[in-house]
C-alpha cells in the first residue's frame, strides 16, 4: 500500500500568540510551533497499516521552512519520506487553496492508495480541509472516524455522531480523517530520530505543482483579517461574605442574570 498523511504545524495551544501587526496572521517568530496533535494520530494510524500491509507512508505538509519539523517528527515515529510544500505566496492560504495544494502533492505521489488526515486542526478548526482535498482528488471520503480497518482493497470505518454511531464502507484509493480516539501515538524513539535525518524529503513550491498556472490569477486567500484586537482582561467578579445570607445573596444574583 502506498499511504499519504497530511500533517500540519501549529503554534502550541499552552503557549503564549501574538499576531503581526501587518496582516494580523500568527507571528512565527515568536510562537512556539509543534506537529498538530490530531496529526500524530492520524501517522499513527498510518504507521499501523504499514505494520500489517506492507504500506509505505509519505509525510505531505505545506507551510514555512519550520514545518520541516512536523515533517522530520512523523518520519522519526515510522513514516518512509517527505514532502515539504515552502512557497512564501502561500502565506495565509484559506481552506480553498490548502486543499488544492496538499491536493497536487498528493498527485505527485504515485499509486495512493490511502490518504489519511486530522479531522480538524487546531488553529484553524474549519474541518474542512480532508473533504475538500477528496472532493478534488475524487476520492470516497470518511470523515471523523474512530476505528478504521484496511481489508481486500476496502476500507471500513466508524463514526462518532451526536445520535449514535455511523459504519462506513468504501473502495481503495480513499481518504480518511481521523479523530483523537483512533489510536494513542507512539513516541519517536532515539533511533528513529537518527533514522529520520536520512529520509529523503522533497521540497516543492507553487511552480512545481502547477507548472502551468498564471501567478497572477492565485489567490492564497479570499478573505483578509481587516482588525484585531487584545482580548480584554477578566473583570472582577462579585464576591460574597457568607454571614448566614450568602444563599439569598446567591440566588439573587442568579435570578438578576436570568440564570435561574
Amino acid at each position: 500500500m502506498n499511504i499519504v498523511v497530511l500533517v500540519k504545524q501549529v503554534p502550541d495551544t499552552g503557549a503564549e500568540r501574538t499576531l503581526s501587526q501587518a496582516d494580523h496572521t500568527l507571528d512565527r517568530e515568536d510562537a512556539e510551533l509543534v506537529l498538530d496533535e490530531i496529526n500524530e494520530h492520524a501517522a499513527e494510524e498510518a504507521l499501523r497499516l504499514k505494520e500489517t500491509a506492507d504500506a509505505h507512508v509519505t509525510v505531505v505538509s505545506m507551510g514555512p521552512d519550520s514545518a520541516l519539523d512536523a515533517i522530520r517528527k512523523v518520519l522519526a515515529m515510522g513514516g518512509d519520506r517527505g514532502i515539504h510544500i515552502c512557497d512564501d505566496r502561500l502565506h495565509g492560504a484559506d481552506v480553498l487553496t490548502t486543499a488544492k495544494v496538499l491536493a497536487a502533492a498528493v498527485r505527485t505521489v504515485e499509486d495512493v492508495d490511502l490518504v489519511l488526515a486530522g479531522n480538524a486542526t487546531t488553529d484553524g478548526q474549519a474541518s474542512a480541509v480532508p473533504a475538500v482535498v477528496a472532493d478534488l482528488l475524487a476520492l470516497p471520503q470518511l470523515t471523523h472516524v474512530r476505528t478504521l480497518d484496511v481489508h481486500a482493497g476496502r476500507v471500513r470505518a466508524e463514526r462518532e455522531t451526536e445520535n449514535g454511531e455511523a459504519t462506513l464502507d468504501a473502495p481503495l484509493p480513499a481518504l480518511v480523517s481521523v479523530t483523537e480516539k483512533i489510536n494513542e501515538p507512539r513516541y519517536p524513539s532515539f533511533k528513529g530520530i537518527m533514522a529520520a535525518k536520512k529520509k529523503p524529503v522533497a521540497t516543492v513550491d507553487l511552480d512545481d505543482l502547477f507548472p502551468d498556472a498564471d501567478d497572477a490569477g492565485f489567490l492564497a486567500t479570499r478573505t483578509r483579517v481587516v482588525e484585531a484586537v487584545p482580548r480584554p482582561p477578566r473583570a472582577v467578579g462579585t464576591r460574597l461574605t457568607d454571614d448566614g445570607s450568602a444563599g439569598r445573596h446567591l440566588a439573587a444574583y442568579l435570578i438578576a442574570q436570568k440564570l435561574l
